[in-house]
């Protein structure tokens, strides 16, 4: 048995046939877009006045007090937007007006506590807490399965650096 695909247009239910185009459709924002970008199907027919329709708009962000620390985004006509430029034409305005530098990516580092059973083991550069050693040598099948299941060298008590590292006897 054999699975048929029949591909429909979104926006009118129009059966496309093999050979014709589909095209698509990302919808980014909208008032009735709850949980992000959504993607429809098309055909060339129904989108190819939409460059005709297209607005120009300002998509601005207001930063004041009534947003609680958060700005609001407002979207309006380009005209608008350009009326409220009294003092000098709106382009000009944008023109010389200061850059809005995006914020730097902060780097999310979580400080790693190697010294519990769900770190001990793991490599890492620092040195090895007592706490740590004792973990890897008292769980070590649980340590080891753990390194394993990620993709992590295991520990091996025979070797001389893990014996070191994390205190195993060695055979002097």
């Amino acid at each position: 048995m054999g699975k048929k695909t029949i591909r429909v247009s979104d926006f009118s239910g129009t059966v496309l046939g093999p050979d014709d185009e589909a095209v698509r459709v990302v919808v980014l924002e909208h008032p009735d877009l709850v949980a992000g970008p959504v993607q429809l199907d098309a055909t060339p027919v129904e989108v190819e006045s939409l460059d005709d329709a297209a607005l120009d708009v300002a998509v601005i962000e207001i930063h004041d007090r009534h947003g609680h620390g958060e700005p609001r985004r407002v979207v309006l006509t380009a005209s608008e937007f350009d009326a409220m430029a009294t003092d000098m034409p709106m382009a000009q305005l944008l023109k010389t007006a200061e850059r809005v530098r995006p914020p730097k990516a902060r780097r999310a580092t979580e400080k790693i506590d190697y010294g519990t059973i769900e770190h001990a083991g793991k490599p890492h550069r620092g040195r090895v807490t007592e706490e740590e050693a004792r973990l890897v040598r008292e769980h070590l099948d649980e340590v080891n399965k753990r390194l394993a299941d990620t993709g992590l060298r295991q520990i091996d008590p025979a070797d001389p650096e893990h014996a070191a590292r994390y205190g195993f006897p060695t055979a002097d």
